[in-house]
């Protein structure tokens, strides 16, 4: 068996249950993570933490809504309380594409829903788990996006690209402040991957009318041809969340095959 890296450590994965989350919750705990799963949809993370343990894993389900920031601060508690106050890594990774309109026409309601969960619940997550991490440092890993970041062409996308750039902008803060703790926080920057956002992703009727042809060379993903996997963002994740990147925080990575120098 390979070295587990992460050996009795305890983790918290938000939106754990499906793509990106489901993925790297199997993959702490493959190396030695007791896991749990922040998730809205409890029965989608019972078959994450299913599979966890069929594996020979450690996972528990807490079921839990990142927009409602009592939910998240009752997750944690529940965490220290069994873990005997132990926590040592969050994956602030759930959220959603939400609406997908132009600027003119979007909805408030519609903007403060993205806002409400990618961003007020990134930081929710984050100030939640600081009490708790504080006791022995960690990790906080945040999943942002290359929209936002290095890529601006996603019209319609206004929303949320600007909670992405924020999130990084918020993770750059909070790695300062809390170096001192010996607490990590990065973020990671995915491109298309393999997952299902798309399902939490409503373009308006009248996007067509703001929308801006582009057309890419030889396709879009100059590194595969192809979407990137949750595993492979999973690998990354692994990486920050271990003594490996003991000395790298305040830091985005970008885990899209080139996407965004082509895009940007």
């Amino acid at each position: 068996m390979p070295e587990q890296r992460l050996k009795d450590k305890v983790a918290v994965v938000t939106g754990g249950g499906s793509g990106i989350g489901k993925a790297t919750a199997i993959r702490f705990a493959e190396h030695g993570a007791k896991v749990y799963l922040f998730d809205r949809t409890h029965d989608t993370a019972e078959k994450t933490k299913r599979i966890i343990e069929q594996a020979g894993g450690r996972a528990e389900v807490i079921e839990c809504d990142i927009s409602q920031p009592e939910m998240i601060e009752r997750g944690f508690k529940q965490v220290a309380d069994e873990s005997g106050g132990k926590l040592d890594i969050v994956f602030a990774n759930a959220g959603i594409n939400g609406a997908m309109a132009p600027i003119e026409t979007m909805s408030m309601e519609d903007w403060d829903q993205t806002m409400d969960i990618n961003l007020r619940g990134t930081f929710a997550t984050v100030k939640y788990a600081v009490p708790y991490l504080k006791e022995h440092g960690g990790s906080v890993i945040i999943t942002s996006s290359i929209n936002g970041n290095r890529v601006f062409s996603g019209v319609g996308f206004s929303a949320y690209a600007s909670t992405k750039a924020a999130q990084v902008a918020f993770m750059k803060m909070a790695a300062l402040e809390l170096a001192q703790f010996k607490i990590r926080v990065n973020a990671i920057c995915p491109g298309a991957i393999e997952t299902n956002i798309d399902e939490n992703t409503y373009p308006s009727d009248d996007l067509k009318e703001v929308q801006i042809p582009v057309e890419f060379p030889e396709g879009d993903h100059p590194l595969a041809d192809k979407p990137g996997s949750p595993e492979q963002v999973s690998n990354l994740v692994l990486f920050l969340a271990s003594s490996e990147s003991s000395h790298v925080t305040g830091t985005e990575i970008y885990v899209d095959g080139a996407e965004s120098l082509l895009r940007g």
